[in-house]
Parts: C-alpha cells; structure tokens; sequence
C-alpha cells in the first residue's frame, strides 16, 4: 500500500515540530512547503538525519514550489505572521486572511481530495477563511485549538494534583483564547470527577491560566509557542491517516449544532479517514451553553470583519 502523504505549508517552528513528529512516528512521506529559500530544504535534511537514529524511514522533503505537495492526504496550515506590536487584529486577520487564501488556492490546486488542518491565527476565523476559498465539504476543513488547548488545561491540573498528565481527560469548547469555555464537569482524573480532588477557588485558577495559556508563553518567548501545538497537529494527523475515531475537540463548521449556525467553533468530534465523521453534541447546562454562545458571538464577530473585507474586495 502507498504511504500517506503530508503537506506542511510554513516551514517555521510549528511546521518543523510537526514535520518531526509525523516523521518519527511515520504517519506518512512529509513535504515541508516554505516561500523562504533554503528553509524548508535545510529543515527536511536534517530531519532526514534523525532518521538512522531514531530508526524510521519515512522520506522528509523540502521545496519552495507548490506542485511538490500535489496528491496529499492531509495538508496542514502553518503559514501566517504573528501580531506586532501597533498591529490592530483587524490588521493581523488582513495579512493572515490573504496569506490563507493564496495557499488554500494553491492546496486545492494539486490536492483537490485533501483534508486541510488549519494552524495560523485568529484560528477560528484562518479555518473559516480555509473553508470559504476552498469550498470542500466543512468535514474535510478544521481547525487545530482544542487539542492544544485541553493540553494545557490538563497539564496545569497535572501539577497542581501531583498526578500524571495521562490520567486526565478533559473537554473545552469554544474560541481559542479568552472565551474557550472548559467543562470541569466533563473533566475527570483517572475517572473520578476533578471537582472532588480540587477546590472549585483553584480550579478557576486554572481555567483563566488555560484561555491565557498561549500569551504566557509569548511573554516569556517574545514569540508564540511551537512545541505543544506542533504535537496537537501530529496527533491530528495521526488520528486521520490511521483511522483511529479518536475523540477530540475540534475547531469545527456549526449548522444548528448547540443552536449554532454558520461559526466556526471548537466542539467535540470523532476523527478518522473522512476528516470530522461526527460532531458530538454534549447536554450543556444553561450556564455551559451561554458561555458557548458567548464565544461564538465573539468568534463571529471576528468572521465579520473577514466577510466585510471580502465584500470590499468582490
């Protein structure tokens, strides 16, 4: 059976993550895409090398050149600027918007069957953009948040109970940052419910730590984080090329889900070969579902500013 093929379009950190990841765990052959000359060249090569020492063989390219990605299973989107300093979101959803469009024209151009992962930020509203100029069937164009997200929440709860990481499970919804909303109802250590292993003053603590958990890193950095969201993508990935029906939350098109339409927005769903198979829908409280329609009106408002701009420019 021919291997899969992965397209990663930014060859920066996140890219170079993933690429290793999905590599070492030979997901598939990996082509890193970057307009930077060289970048993504030297990056595969030496990818290349870990191979003898970490003991795969799956096949690490690099190019400059969108017709080297033609006929990939899954496509992941990295590409994107992140916001400056004096740069208003309208100004960074601008320069992302028709960064994400000009590859998403590309995408479909030579892999017209793909499943596209979308990476770059706003990410809700980069997913949406994905989605609007590639016009695949929304199951087969989502976005990476909650995965990341979750990881996070359960990281920070990890510490906090002096636990493994791996007993955790947990659930977030929503947008990816200050509205996400995290379901310590639905979040659990080993099975038992974490609200009866923490005081509800620390685990809101922990909440407010998760939403803001990707500028924490970027004041420490100066730039945002690559490691754990590289690894979301690669479990992403993994969960398609491998079929797994694994349960994530994912940034996924509502059509009258929760009693949402049109928004993109981060829910539980089934993963597997086809893309999203499913959206699963949990029995919110009243107070669960305002807050997840709090963050889909801010989510919108944000996808607003996107349709105006493409008014303006039809």
């Amino acid at each position: 059976m021919a291997r899969k093929k992965i397209a990663l379009i930014g060859a920066g950190n996140i890219g170079g993550t993933l690429a290793h990841l999905a590599a070492q765990k030979e997901l598939g052959d990996v082509v890193l895409f970057d307009i930077a000359e060289g970048i993504p060249q030297g990056k595969a090569l030496d990818l290349s090398q870990c191979g003898p020492v970490q003991g795969f063989d799956a096949k690490v390219t690099g190019t400059n050149n969108y017709k080297d990605i033609a006929g990939a299973d899954v496509i992941i989107v990295t590409a994107g600027v992140p916001r400056k300093p004096g740069m208003s979101r309208d100004d960074l959803i601008a320069t992302n918007a028709n960064i994400v469009k000009s590859v998403t024209e590309n995408v479909i151009k030579h892999s017209p069957d793909c499943i596209i992962i979308v990476v770059s930020n706003p990410l809700d509203v980069m997913t949406y953009c994905a989605f609007l100029n590639s016009k695949f069937p929304a199951q087969r164009v989502f976005g990476m948040a909650g995965i990341l997200d979750t990881a996070r929440y359960r990281a920070f709860l990890a510490t906090e109970l002096g636990v493994s990481p791996k007993d955790i499970q947990a659930v977030l919804m929503g947008g990816h940052g200050d509205t996400m909303v995290p379901l310590p109802r639905y979040t659990t250590v080993g099975g038992i419910p974490v609200t009866e292993l923490i005081d509800k003053e620390k685990l809101d603590a922990i909440v407010e730590r998760t939403k803001k958990g990707g500028g924490e890193i970027v004041n420490l950095l100066g730039t945002s984080a690559w490691y754990a969201p590289g690894t979301a993508a690669a479990q992403m990935v993994e969960a398609i090329v491998r079929d797994q029906k694994r349960v994530f939350p994912v940034c996924a098109w509502l059509q009258g889900e929760y009693g949402l339409n049109d928004v993109y927005l981060g829910v539980p769903v089934i993963l597997g070969r086809n893309g999203i198979e499913k959206i699963i829908e949990l029995k919110l409280t009243k107070e669960e579902m305002e807050l997840t329609h709090a963050s889909a009106k801010a989510v919108k408002e944000v996808m607003d500013v996107l349709d105006n701009m493409n008014s303006v420019t039809a």
